[in-house]
């Protein structure tokens, strides 16, 4: 392979070559994407796109027909797929006919014929050109600086496949979540037990937000895989399901993991079923009552240091509530008054945070992050994921992640009932404050909704994503519940005057 900064070359020696290139690009387009394929007859142009819809619709048997006569196939799929065939069109002016530019707005355009169409095709497109070379095929493809940095990386973990065991893999798009992160279904060629890729191109630092850090630093989130690969370690050494790692690549941000299962803990209709939450509490009260290295080897050269829960972090973490919801809600900023107010009040319930119990928390003890394995038996019925931003400080956060879960709404019957599992089961351990608990888990419940109802607001409208201010009353809500505790009078009043509340 030759690269540039604009364009590729790869040799592609047989048809499984092509199809297995059009696979990978499946992984690497997104909405607004226009794949422009040409080259001579019989090259791969119709293989390598009929490969690349496959992928993306997950099925091997897809009908792909030829839209030479139709001129445009539309498909439904994850990201939506229109398949264009210019070969037969009369006049360029016709694509907007056949409805190009709506399909671009909302899918992706794969283009067969390109030429036939050149000066009514957007400029930034990806353009990919077969040739035959030999007794295979030889593909440039030539791309903006965007796209290119996406095609990149998609051939990157092809290469860490290939050299980990795993050539000719399926690969097949899993999810991604509310940060770079992505995930890959990985089925071996062989037949083997599907794993799962993880694609961590690691952390932009972002604007600074305080004392010149941005704020995953100052927040001590994950910038490499190093902690994720720690955590997973250091659980599976106490017993837990935790995913084993097959191979890393830090460097690049790449891992092999193993896949823990497809069952979760909410039923049909995404209602959380009280079994799993039950066994999930047991997990956690059983993880509160050891303890847990702060540093963890994770090759001969990297010990990973899991940070503490400070109170920079917690007060970065809450102000989001101040800088993104109180504007949302209301549509005035908070004044200079309720600001300095708001974080004194943080400051004084984390005073009083000094004195309670402190563990690993794995911060994210929740819906989305938990394996439900019926087959096995204690805290091996729970599967852990999505762990890398692990840290030190009060038990109660992930208690509170756990029973206030951010995207599903427990009842407060299944509410009260989690509550009363957990402190009985730490009170059979002994030693164990109850009433601290509840105190903390009161703060930590404040502090998480806090961060979360600005956080719905910051993805919205800083990062384009609206679907997550669907969990918006769900978490006023839970931040109610935090408030019956007398220790959160003072927020809750500066709420109520500020004017948030559950509706």
């Amino acid at each position: 392979m030759t690269a540039s900064n604009s364009s590729i070359s790869l040799f592609l020696a047989d048809d499984a070559a092509t199809a297995q290139l059009g696979e990978d690009l499946a992984l690497a387009l997104k909405v607004g994407d226009c794949l422009a394929l040409s080259g001579d007859l019989g090259a791969g142009k119709s293989s390598l796109a009929r490969a690349l819809l496959r992928a993306m619709a997950d099925d091997a048997e897809l009908d792909v027909p030829s839209p030479t006569f139709t001129l445009v196939q539309s498909y439904e799929l994850r990201i939506p797929v229109s398949h264009f065939d210019l070969y037969r069109l009369g006049d360029a002016s016709e694509l907007t006919e056949l409805g190009f530019d709506e399909a671009l707005q909302t899918g992706i355009c794969l283009v067969e014929w390109p030429e036939m169409a050149e000066g009514e095709l957007p400029k930034e497109r990806i353009d990919l050109k077969l040739t035959h070379e030999g007794e295979g095929r030889r593909v440039t493809i030539t791309a903006p600086a965007k796209q290119m940095v996406r095609i990149e990386r998609v051939l990157d973990i092809r290469a860490f496949l290939d050299s980990n065991g795993y050539r000719g893999a399926l690969r097949r798009f899993l999810t991604g979540d509310a940060s770079l992160r992505a995930y890959e279904s990985i089925y071996p060629s062989d037949g083997g037990d599907r794993v799962i890729l993880m694609d961590w191109p690691g952390l932009p630092e972002g604007p600074p937000v305080l004392d010149g850090k941005p704020y995953p630093k100052v927040a001590h989130l994950a910038w490499d895989t190093y902690p994720f690969v720690a955590i997973a370690n250091i659980l599976r050494e106490n017993s837990f399901a935790a995913p084993e790692i097959f191979a890393a690549d830090y460097d690049q941000g790449i891992l092999l993991i193993e896949d823990l299962g497809t069952d979760g803990v909410l039923d049909a209709q995404g209602k959380p079923i009280a079994e799993r939450y039950r066994e999930s509490v047991a997990c956690l009260a059983h993880l509160h009552g050891l303890s847990i290295p702060r540093d963890i080897p994770v090759t001969p050269d990297h010990v990973h240091h899991i940070p503490d829960f400070d109170r920079t972090a917690m007060k970065m973490e809450a102000r989001l509530l101040l800088d993104w919801h109180l504007p949302w809600k209301r549509g005035t900023p908070a004044s200079d008054e309720e600001r300095a107010d708001y974080l004194v009040i943080w400051d004084k319930l984390i005073d009083q945070l000094e004195d309670a119990e402190k563990n690993l928390l794995l911060r994210d003890m929740h819906s989305p992050n938990i394996i439900w394995r019926a087959q096995e038996k204690g805290i091996q019925r729970i599967g852990l994921i999505d762990f890398q931003d692990a840290m030190i400080g009060p038990t109660s956060y992930d208690v509170a992640s756990l029973v206030q879960d951010a995207r599903v709404t427990i009842e407060r019957g299944l509410h009260d009932q989690l509550m009363t599992d957990y402190l009985a089961l730490r009170h059979a351990q002994g030693g164990f404050d109850e009433a601290k608990f509840l105190k903390s888990w009161a703060i930590m419940s404040a502090q998480r909704n806090c961060k979360l109802a600005g956080l719905w607001v910051r993805l919205l409208q800083r990062d384009g994503k609206p679907g997550y201010l669907k969990h918006m009353p769900r978490t006023l809500a839970y931040l109610a519940i935090a408030f019956e505790h007398e220790a959160l009078t003072p927020l809750r009043e500066w709420c109520e005057k500020a004017g948030i509340g559950r509706a």
